[in-house]
């Protein structure tokens, strides 16, 4: 077994979606027909194009339907060709934790700083039961955020929800590898602001560590990065408007109340008073870090960060908000291109929140 700080291999899973339910047909006529309904919102053309490829989809995405793989695998395929960018090196490491090692990612500019160094500790999304360190919106927003920002940034590979793991210990092990780097931030380079942040699942996990080092006493982050999560339970009802405008994406990527309680369920094992660290947003805010938060247009979960937000307001805390147009939960995950400019403007969105501060 490797030990802890020594090189870790890679997972090679590929990005999941929400399990098929019971197919809605959507197609390009469909999606256009009903994306004009709110203040002249639109979905992105690219995504109008890809949920034509998964219209009428009917079945599970486990590989056993040979079509529905085929067809699911051409619509995570990410548009534009991508590479890490240049002067940003990467380390695979092993951090221990109380349930054992936590693999992380290092990424660090080479080049000589214009200044004070931030450091990132960020996390993947994947409803707590997948994800890996090679997602789109693991490893490419670790690789850009730390060239643009000049920062160092480390991806935790938390553990999932999965074989019996319940919460807290996807919790624990990102408060394991937060701090593994606030101790050692020196030899990392790292002597500016301390910031938490990750997507979707990995957003609830970074507000959930950022109220429980408020509430332990331990270094709490000067900022959080949070993309398109949930942060209550249950979770907040979208208004009729905003309902209209996600009637356009088929029922597979609809995440409504019981895919919601069933999600939740399996993270912490029961929906009866559920932990206020896996529910952030059920508890009080005061003291919690200064928040940037994006909110993707075309998203059943978008009302619970915009009451988080709304929340944090409320309770004294600094807070600004992206809303990621035309975009649909998880867009970090194909990648920055000139096929989806939106990515670039969400990650410039946290480069902003890194380097201008309050």
């Amino acid at each position: 077994m490797t030990a802890p700080g020594e090189e870790s291999p890679r997972r090679a899973e590929q990005p999941g979606a929400a399990q098929p339910r019971d197919g809605q047909p959507v197609g390009r006529d469909a999606a256009r027909a009903t994306t004009s309904l709110v203040g002249g919102a639109a979905l992105a053309e690219f995504f109008i194009a890809r949920l034509a490829l998964v219209a009428g989809a009917v079945g599970d995405t486990s590989g056993r339907d040979a079509d529905l793989q085929r067809r699911m695998d051409a619509f995570l395929e990410p548009p534009d060709s991508w590479s890490p960018p240049e002067g940003i090196a990467t380390r695979e490491l092993w951090i221990a934790g109380p349930h054992g090692p936590v693999p992380v990612r290092l990424y660090a500019p080479t080049r000589e700083r214009n200044g004070p160094r931030a450091g990132l500790v960020w996390m993947h999304g994947g409803g707590f039961v997948t994800g890996t360190l090679d997602w789109g919106e693991a490893h490419a927003v670790s690789a850009e955020l730390a060239e643009r920002c000049d920062a160092v940034v480390m991806s935790v590979d938390y553990r999932l929800a999965v074989d019996g793991v319940r919460y807290p210990v996807p919790l624990d092990d990102v408060i394991s590898a937060w701090t593994w780097f606030c101790r050692g931030r020196s030899e990392l380079g790292v002597d500016g602001g301390l910031f938490i942040g990750g997507a979707s699942a990995g957003a609830n996990l970074a507000a959930g560590a950022a109220m429980r080092l408020r509430d332990t006493g331990q270094t709490v982050p000067d900022g959080m990065l949070l993309a398109y999560a949930v942060y209550h339970f249950p979770v907040p009802a979208l208004s009729r408007e905003l309902q209209g405008l996600v009637s356009c994406l088929p029922a597979m990527f609809r995440m409504d109340y019981s895919t919601d309680i069933d999600s939740f369920e399996n993270y912490v094992g029961s929906v009866n008073g559920v932990a206020r660290y896996a529910a952030p947003g059920n508890a009080d805010l005061t003291g919690m870090p200064r928040a940037a938060i994006v909110v993707c247009e075309f998203d059943d979960l978008r009302a619970s960060s915009e009451l988080f937000s709304r929340q944090l307001e409320q309770a004294g805390v600094p807070v600004s908000l992206h809303l990621a147009r035309g975009m649909i939960h998880g867009h970090l995950n194909w990648f920055p291109g000139p096929t989806l400019p939106e990515i670039s403007r969400t990650l410039d969105f946290f480069v902003d929140a890194m380097t201008k501060g309050e």
